[in-house]
This record gives C-alpha cells, structure tokens and sequence, in this order.
C-alpha cells in the first residue's frame, strides 16, 4: 500500500496482483481481490475483481471481515453504478447502510459511512 500511498500505481497493482497469487485462503483473497479491484481501468474487471473480494468473505467461517461488508459492498455498488446499472448499485448502497454500525469509530469508518451515505443521496429516485 506503500506504494499506493506515493501515488506509483502502477507498482501497487502489481504488488496486489501479487498478493493474490500468494493468497493462501478466502481471507487473504478477499482482502487481495479487494486491493487489486481498486487498479482496474476497466469497470467490468472491476466489478469482477469486486465480486472475488465479496465471495471469498462470504466464505471466511469467523468474524475476521465483518467490518469489511460495509466497504465490499460499498465497493460492489460503485461498480455497477459505473456500469450505469443503478438498481444493482442501489441495492448494494442499502446493503452496506445496513452493516454500516459495524464499522469502527475513527477516520476509516467516518470515510466509510460518508461514502455509503453520499453513494444513496446520489441515487435516491
């Protein structure tokens, strides 16, 4: 993330893409897939990449991505909405408003719940 972070994309795409090809369980796939969708330049590979992350949580047997949900389908809404699917998005932005009071206190959940937030106000019908 390092990477990311400096703005050298292309490093961290492929730093991700690593990262998924070492992955040794749903857990490290979902957070993997989850790194590598953000890189996509194409909204349908995103939304692929978005969906991996999603299967592989819905996968992990304990509580170690619950806090996750709310940012996966976050995530899942984007992408459709990117494809100009806006029931699917909207589906997906009042799934996550849902978890969202699964989030942390602090900057990662406040940036979370804007987005959610945010995300619904621009497709309320």
């Amino acid at each position: 993330m390092e990477s990311e972070a400096k703005g050298r994309l292309e490093d961290a795409a492929r730093l991700f893409l690593s990262a998924w090809n070492r992955s040794t369980d749903d857990f490290e796939r979902c957070i993997a897939a989850h790194y590598v969708a953000r890189h996509q330049k194409n909204p349908v590979d995103t939304l692929m990449w978005n969906q991996r992350s999603l299967d592989h949580a819905n996968a992990v047997a304990d509580d170690r991505v619950r806090e996750f949900y709310p940012s996966l389908y976050l995530n899942m809404g984007k992408a459709y909405e990117g494809l100009g699917s806006r029931a699917a998005a909207r589906c997906f932005y009042e799934m996550a408003a849902g978890v969202v009071d699964c989030l942390p206190d602090g900057r990662y959940g406040k940036i979370v719940r804007d987005a959610v937030d945010k995300a619904r106000l621009r497709l309320a019908e």
